[in-house]
């Protein structure tokens, strides 16, 4: 039976259709296309576009392995594993069609995601491991971000020309392509050729996200292994260069988007500021706005803790955030054979794995953090979860050194399998959400606007989306910044003690003596950061100021 696109008639103020591609999309549990922050804010950027019945189609690749599997080694150390993923709820399309690379056909085949099985928008994900492929081929889709830099590049143009290709194939062309960061270059360049090669053509149509506020995060390749692996979707190198998209021999991927999209935007008020400044001096760049990052609340947010602040019953909400802190410490007890109590005061980092965001830094004063969790009166509870990535060998030690460090310590725990579903467990059962990268390295950062959803208290270095929320005292805590041209052993040493020192001085005696006044700063919090930073206002902003 041939594939028919069946879906909601798109409310009136969201019909112009929009393709948003992404490299990871993090829509539920059951489905393992992400590896961490990019992935939650698509996948909350599809439920809201399904809330609000927007015509959007969201385009991504099928992992055959995912990104990976946390498990430990029997030293408790992080151990990766790649198991082969099987998804009955993907309905096969039948749509198998050609891309080109390293200048020989590979067929790609397109799943399609019902926007009723898990309330998203409509959406397809692409794969190359089928049996028509040679194995080289196959591989492409094995392993979100390959190590390997060839499977990059390729991995690129099966989701940029891929993508294109298959709404090409179904007759789906959307008015507006959107580019959640630049993995999906070769898109580009695709529609270059469809539009009889015009750059105009191509930036009447397309619009860029970038999440990283850094040079050297943006991914750059020489044009000799660009031009040989097919990237410009037979566009010649020659004429890539004359568009004036190579600098010194090598392409940009977040400047060659900047330069054919007609809008980019930054993920928040401080990245917008940050992307502007980064990429100013160069010619011929798209004008960059900002649109904070955001989560659906719909699905992250527990709903008995909700109804218990909507009916004002402080006693109720209490109860059941012990509840969910006894739910979390289950998995604690599981995984690592400590017992939690739940009314001691408990803090959580969990994110995606990556040294700037610092996991360490609360313990850089190693004796006076020991004293933090081993004082008997005011107990203090930490929890440490995240993925790094599995070649970042520096990450993989940090996490490893984490679990070594805080062994004999019966009130901390490092948590592997981090995923939506402890993710999830983590921000509903935490009362601090700790989150400590390296000003200004954090775009925007999403996993506190859950945290606060559930009542847990952010405190935070103020970069991302924090200074845009957090009045220290009132709605969460801020960690004092170090001077911005310090060494960075200085800045971690003062940033550390600011951690300890607002935990010491301010959030535990908060906790324990004032219990009244922490409640109240607790439902401060979940009152304030919805609707802000529930995608529903994001996905709304998309429309407003990126497709129109």
């Amino acid at each position: 039976m041939p594939f028919t696109f069946d879906v909601y008639q798109p409310a009136a103020e969201y019909s112009r259709r929009a393709a948003y591609f992404s490299m990871e999309f993090a829509l539920d549990q059951a489905l393992k296309t992400y590896s961490g922050g990019l992935g939650f804010l698509a996948g909350s950027h599809m439920r809201s576009a399904y809330e609000l019945k927007q015509n959007l189609i969201g385009i991504g690749i099928l992992w055959t392995y995912g990104y990976y599997d946390q498990g430990r080694q029997q030293d408790e150390t992080l151990r990766v594993d790649y198991v082969h993923k099987h998804y009955s709820f993907l309905q096969d399309t039948g749509v198998v069609f050609d891309i080109s690379i390293h200048s020989a056909p590979v067929k790609v085949r397109a799943y399609y995601l019902a926007p009723e099985v898990f309330g998203t928008a409509p959406m397809f994900f692409l794969t190359t491991d089928i049996p028509e492929n040679d194995y080289l081929s196959r591989t492409i889709s094995h392993h979100l971000y390959d190590a390997d830099l060839a499977a990059r590049v390729a991995q690129s143009i099966l989701l940029g020309v891929g993508g294109g290709k298959l709404l090409d194939v179904l007759n789906l062309v959307p008015e507006v392509y959107h580019l959640n960061e630049g993995h999906g270059l070769p898109l580009a360049f695709h529609l270059y050729q469809k539009h009889g090669k015009s750059l105009a053509e191509v930036q009447q149509r397309l619009v860029f996200t970038t999440h990283t506020p850094e040079l050297a995060g943006n991914e750059e390749h020489g044009m000799k292994l660009l031009e040989d692996m097919s990237f410009f979707a037979g566009v010649s190198g020659d004429e890539v260069r004359r568009l004036g998209l190579v600098e010194n021999e090598r392409l940009n991927y977040t400047l060659a988007a900047l330069r054919m999209a007609r809008k980019a935007n930054g993920v928040s008020a401080v990245h917008g500021r940050v992307a502007n400044e980064m990429w100013k001096h160069n010619a011929g760049i798209c004008p960059i706005i900002h649109i904070t990052n955001a989560q659906n609340g719909t699905y992250w947010r527990d709903q008995p803790l909700h109804a218990a602040l909507e009916a004002g019953d402080v006693e109720a909400l209490k109860a059941r955030k012990r509840q969910l802190k006894q739910e979390l410490f289950k998995e604690v007890a599981n995984q690592t054979g400590n017992l939690f109590d739940p009314d001691a005061l408990t803090v959580v980092w969990a994110r995606r794995f990556a040294g700037y965001k610092r996991a360490n830094l609360i313990l850089h004063h190693f004796e006076r953090f020991q004293e933090l969790v081993t004082r008997a009166g005011r107990p203090v509870q930490i929890i440490w979860a995240g993925k790094p990535y599995p070649k970042d060998y520096a990450a993989i030690g940090l996490f490893n050194e984490l679990i070594k460090s805080t062994r004999h310590l019966k009130n901390c725990a490092v948590l592997t399998g981090y995923e939506l579903g402890l993710s999830a467990l983590l921000k509903k059962g935490s009362d601090v959400w700790l989150n400590t990268p390296r000003f200004p390295r954090e775009a925007s950062g999403t996993s506190g606007m859950t945290a606060a959803m559930n009542g847990s208290v952010n405190l935070s270095i103020p970069d991302g989306w924090i200074p845009e929320f957090v009045r220290h005292g009132e709605n969460g805590f801020l960690i004092p910044l170090a001077n911005i041209n310090e060494p960075e052993a200085h800045k971690d040493a003062v940033e550390a003690s600011g951690v300890l020192d607002v935990l010491e001085n301010e959030l535990i005696p908060l906790y324990y003596d004032h219990p009244q006044d922490y409640w109240q700063l607790v439902q401060t919090a979940m009152r304030e950061v919805e609707p802000m930073f529930d995608s529903g206002r994001m996905a709304q902003e998309y429309y407003e100021l990126m497709y129109s």
